[in-house]
């Protein structure tokens, strides 16, 4: 293969690189940013070297996650200065699917992994946790090179994807199915757009937790809203605020949830967790600099 041709292959594996970097980071400008370092460290490299590398989806794989470990480490002290509630980046459903590689079937399991909730458990782990996770348990990497990125052993890594698996699956185990899940959001809607307070009272779970995320730049509440009824009533009051806002079901990696659309542009994304027929979380992300998939001509990353 000829140096033109390993590189064309290389930036063939932007999206790859980004999906890895987003499930990692959180977001999608720091995905994106990761990203452009690990071509960086590519280019950087004599020809000679490039035209070494064997397999380099390999090759770019570990450096972007070094790249995101790095990031990790620094990212929960900015994330302490973060104005409000800090959350995750929503995005549309198979946002980083690449129909190229990945099979119908996956897809579903896909989605999952960059859902707001999933990306929520992420986010309270060890950066080295997390990289053993993303790495290990949606892309198949190796123990063994994946030691290399983190400076540990295979079998501390395996350790440590096993304890953020541990995380993960009870999260999912306490999910209802996704049927359950989007009926349970419906009614919240109906009540939500009847202004029923009652109904949407009784829709919540009594110890729900509202997070609104407008990181400083757009109004959002400061602090989470807790209870069924201060919740019910921040979400009535805000919808008479604001009443150029068209609040339409969402399809999302969470299941269904909703856009708030102001003039033909995405202003939040609103995403729930469900348990035992009730409301237990909502996520309102109002942040313009974490809409900016809801807001692509195309929504798909390239």
């Amino acid at each position: 293969m000829t140096g033109q041709e390993i590189d064309a292959d290389v930036l063939g594996e932007r999206r790859h690189l980004l999906s890895l970097a987003f499930r990692m980071l959180g977001t999608v400008a720091e995905a994106e940013d990761a990203v452009q370092e690990t071509y960086i460290r590519w280019y950087r490299m004599s020809q000679e070297r490039r035209d070494a590398v064997e397999v380099p989806r390999a090759w770019l794989t570990r450096v972007a996650g070094r790249v995101c470990l790095d990031v990790l480490g620094s990212a929960r002290v900015r994330r302490e200065r973060y104005v409000g509630p800090w959350l995750p980046e929503p995005v549309p459903a198979l946002a980083f699917a690449d129909p190229a590689r990945d099979e119908p079937a996956d897809r579903a399991t896909l989605d999952d992994s960059v859902s707001s909730a999933l990306l929520v458990v992420l986010e309270s782990m060890t950066p080295a946790e997390r990289v053993a996770f993303v790495l290990h348990d949606v892309f198949a990497v190796p123990f063994a090179e994946i030691a290399e990125i983190v400076g540990r052993t295979p079998a501390a890594c395996r350790q440590l994807a096993g304890s953020a698996r541990k995380r993960v699956h009870g999260a999912r185990e306490a999910a209802v199915p996704r049927a359950a899940h989007d009926a349970t959001v419906r009614a919240f809607a109906a009540a939500a757009r009847a202004g029923d307070l009652a109904g949407l009272v009784a829709v919540l779970d009594p110890d729900v937790v509202l997070r609104s995320d407008g990181g400083g730049v757009v109004s959002a509440a400061r602090h989470p809203v807790v209870g069924a009824d201060r919740v019910a009533r921040f979400l009535l009051g805000a919808l008479g605020r604001n009443p150029a806002a068209e609040v339409l079901d969402q399809e999302t990696p969470d299941g269904l949830g909703f856009a708030l659309w102001v003039e033909g542009r995405v202003t939040g994304v609103v995403t729930m967790d469900v348990r035992g027929g009730v409301v237990t979380d909502v996520r309102v992300v109002l942040n313009p600099e974490k809409l900016t998939l809801w807001n692509r001509p195309t929504t798909p990353v390239e």
